[in-house]
């Protein structure tokens, strides 16, 4: 067998190439999920509504003299960001117990509304979706914060009238993706450990974390995805991220603006 040999110029070019940040079937799959929920969660909610939310008193103002009372302002800040707010919604205290599944809604409609947050919780009659949370995540607001946003983004995914890609075998990993897409991106790089880590909250050790379903690396893509898409500079981004994301995320950037064919596909799905 004669091998041809690889031109000269070609070595060179491929020599200094920029190394892909991430491998293709996963570059792929985000891609491909964020045009799932383009196509099923309001592009146009999307385009004029969606903030890219920082974990900062600007976007979760306030205090509370309980651990349930500061919970449930942070729950109400994002339902509102995920424009969930209308959703009949209820976040449960410490000791409410693991909610049963919700009963079947007929679920609102815009699925989606800019609104600042849900309603008052109903004293009785009419249906509503139980939420729960661990208490102890209130140590940790980022990641209380992106557990609270993964699971309005299970019940938003579930609106969907087709399987993510991926099928539902992939279902914790979407919902960490629609997540993103909801604004919550920074949040769910920020916290992105592949455990979670009991702890007080005075005796001085780790801090609590979320469990999460993709890497800190895969959320940071779908996170430059998003702000492509949105048209946010990357230093808007990049100065709530964590130090070590940092460089990771400004080589997601420059690959996904080199995708044009990719990034035409989803702009055509806006409106």
């Amino acid at each position: 067998m004669i091998f041809e040999r690889e031109p000269l110029a070609l070595m060179f070019a491929n020599l200094f190439a920029p190394k892909p940040p991430l491998d293709e079937p996963s570059v792929e799959w985000i891609l491909q999920v964020f045009g799932w929920a383009l196509r099923w969660f309001d592009a146009a909610f999307f385009r004029d509504q969606t903030l890219l939310v920082s974990p900062t008193n600007e976007h979760f103002p306030g205090r509370a003299d309980s651990v349930h009372g500061m919970a449930d302002l942070i729950f109400r800040a994002t339902a509102g960001y995920a424009g969930m707010g209308h959703w009949p919604l209820r976040l449960l205290p410490p000791d409410g117990g693991v909610p049963l599944a919700p009963p079947l809604l007929a679920l609102p409609r815009p699925l989606r509304l800019a609104s600042a947050e849900p309603p008052p919780a109903r004293s009785g009659g009419g249906a509503i979706i139980p939420i729960a949370y661990d208490p102890i995540l209130v140590n940790n607001p980022e990641a209380l914060i992106a557990g609270l946003a993964q699971t309005l983004a299970h019940h938003l995914g579930a609106a969907a009238g087709e399987p993510p890609p991926g099928g539902l075998q992939n279902w914790p990993q979407a919902t960490e993706i629609i997540g993103v897409f909801l604004g919550f991106g920074v949040l769910f790089a920020n916290t992105a450990f592949q455990f979670q880590t009991r702890s007080c909250g005075s005796c001085g050790g780790p801090s609590p974390q979320r469990q999460a379903f993709l890497s800190q690396f895969d959320l940071t893509y779908a996170l430059a995805l998003f702000c492509v898409l949105k048209g946010i500079p990357q230093r808007e981004a990049q100065r709530h991220l964590k130090k070590s994301l940092r460089s990771h995320f400004k080589s997601c950037m420059g690959d996904i603006t080199r995708r044009e064919a990719a990034l035409t596909d989803l702009r055509g799905l806006l409106p």
